[in-house]
């Protein structure tokens, strides 16, 4: 990923750093010369070029989405391919996901997010009338603007990239936002899309997903089959008549979905007209009888209602404008002018080498400002629990965020002995914890067994009681039933360590380890796996992770 940084693509588009990855491309922050303005690049992988079917794909949908104009949609500027490099230049967002927006906030107050989604629909309706799908409509894909304007990027690509269709028509990729059509393995459609956004409309409004589960087979079942929670139970707040928009949206039956995305921002307008005033139609006026009296009354009402019934469209477009002017107002003090009205509060990073880990995990100084996460290493010329290196390096001036300041450290096991302990019939993630807590290493190797049940430990070598060095290698037994299964390895690329280590686990694999490089991500993000994304290994296989360790610090 760092080959490209520097050059210049066909004398017009120098990159200069990267801004994102994903499992089918870089993406880079660069310059166009020739128009003198800052772009996106994305750049197709090595490894996604080399499928054939997904470049062609990729050139073809590049092309379709270029013709793409509309204000909530990021725009494709250029497209380029050849037998060397396949790459879209885009435009260039400032601003964050709606992903980071809703880590930040949670639960979304619901004016927000139906401003969000009026958006979300006007994008997927531009599209659709073009004939382009987008397949993979989530919060990742969703940028927000400074000024609260929407933008959904990678229409037409982004499925790509988790390539939902295999060749034995098995879903896989965004699980938690994919359509019941669409996780059988059919070919999508518009519907498919806004079934998407009303997965997103619900987790704006109630704080979570619809759908969890241990595995993705699991969540796609529930997207087939299960009824999602009630929403005003989960967000008293919310008015019952978007919790029906909110599951119709994303109903399993795509026949009785919103048939299109304008039908959706109908019924959203009628919401806040509705919200604004009431019709004179639906104004309870008494039948007046034979009375004369009251039916002077009720005939000098119903005029005045008729000659101020033209009021009611300025009064609900001035509601919009207020509306609006409201969701980014808060969108904006939530997100960026309340931390300019908020002094930073900074630490300098101490010196934690050499200290005993125990001893600065319990003190509360250090609780309340640090999240630390931790490496054991054999070091026989350390005591067990001394603290090795740390990054980033001591004396650094950093802001305290609410989570805490993230600081990776490494801690010496020493060089001792443990007792393997007895682990037979545990399920092998809990196993494998239990090992690792003692300082060993572990392989897993799969076993058939009818006799110990699918994913639970047959036996270790060396066995249980016995003695060893810590550091030790350990082969764990795994059962795998009567036969072993191939699985589909996820995308762990972009996540933090601790989300990719949870994936690789949910979705039948193995954890190693994981090694530290510099890169110009994050520090915690994923910026490599062992094992390749999309394509498949067998069950209990171990998956390595290389994890950024931030840029390299000037000496």
């Amino acid at each position: 990923m760092k080959k490209w940084l520097g050059q210049t693509l066909d004398e017009r588009y120098v990159i200069q750093s990267l801004v994102g990855a994903g499992g089918m491309a870089w993406v880079y922050k660069a310059t166009d010369l020739r128009l003198n303005r800052s772009v996106a690049v994305k750049i197709m992988r090595e490894d996604a070029a080399q499928d054939e079917s997904i470049r062609s794909r990729f050139c073809a949908e590049s092309h379709a989405v270029a013709m793409l104009s509309h204000p909530n949609i990021v725009a494709v500027y250029d497209v380029s391919h050849s037998d060397s490099l396949e790459y879209i230049v885009m435009e260039l967002v400032d601003g964050v996901t709606l992903l980071q927006y809703m880590e930040k906030k949670g639960q979304l107050p619901w004016n927000e997010a139906l401003h969000f989604s009026r958006q979300i629909a006007r994008a997927l309706s531009h599209a659709h009338s073009r004939g382009i799908i987008h397949r993979d409509i989530k919060p990742h894909n969703i940028m927000l603007l400074r000024d609260g304007t929407i933008k959904v990027a990678d229409f037409g690509i982004a499925a790509l990239g988790n390539e939902l269709y295999e060749s034995n028509g098995e879903a896989v990729g965004s699980i938690h936002y994919i359509a019941p059509e669409q996780a059988r393995g059919e070919y999508p459609d518009p519907r498919s899309d806004i079934y998407s956004l009303g997965v997103v409309m619900f987790e704006m409004f109630t704080g979570r997903k619809p759908y969890l589960g241990s595995s993705i087979q699991e969540i796609a079942v529930k997207h087939m089959n299960a009824d999602p929670p009630s929403m005003v139970g989960l967000n008293p707040s919310l008015p019952p008549e978007l919790e029906r928009i909110t599951l119709k949206a994303m109903c399993a039956d795509r026949s009785r979905r919103y048939q299109t995305a304008d039908e959706l921002t109908e019924d959203i307008d009628a919401f806040l007209e509705d919200r604004e005033s009431v019709s004179p139609e639906e104004i309870d006026v008494p039948d007046p009888g034979n009375d004369p009296e009251v039916k002077a009354r009720v005939k000098k009402r119903r005029q005045f209602l008729r000659q101020n019934a033209g009021m009611t469209g300025w009064l609900f477009g001035s509601f919009l404008v207020l509306l609006s002017a409201l969701a980014i107002g808060s969108f904006l003090w939530n997100f960026w002018l309340k931390d300019l009205f908020t002094p930073a509060v900074r630490v300098t990073l101490p010196d934690f080498v050499g200290q005993d880990y125990s001893t600065i995990a319990a003190d509360p100084g250090y609780q309340s400002t640090y999240a630390f996460h931790v490496i054991y290493l054999v070091d026989p010329e350390h005591a067990p629990g001394t603290i090795l290196s740390q990054s980033p390096n001591p004396g650094r001036s950093i802001m305290i965020t609410p989570g805490g300041v993230e600081v990776n450290l490494s801690v010496s096991i020493g060089d001792t002995v443990a007792t393997v302990p007895d682990v037979s019939n545990m399920d092998y993630r809990a196993a494998t914890a239990v090992l690792r807590q003692v300082g060993l290493y572990i392989e897993v190797i799969n076993n058939y067994s009818e006799a110990i049940e699918r994913d639970r430990v047959i036996r270790t070598d060396p066995d249980a009681g016995l003695e060893v060095t810590t550091g030790s290698l350990i082969y764990v037994y795994v059962s795998c039933g009567t036969a072993i299964r191939s699985l589909p390895v996820p995308n762990l690329i972009g996540l933090s360590e601790e989300a990719a280590i949870s994936q690789i686990e949910a979705n039948g694999f193995s954890y190693g380890w994981s090694q530290r490089e510099h890169s110009d991500l994050m520090a915690g993000t994923v910026i490599g796996q062992s094992v390749e994304a999309f394509s498949s290994a067998e069950e209990h296989s171990m998956i390595y992770l290389t994890v950024s360790d931030g840029p390299e610090e000037p000496s």
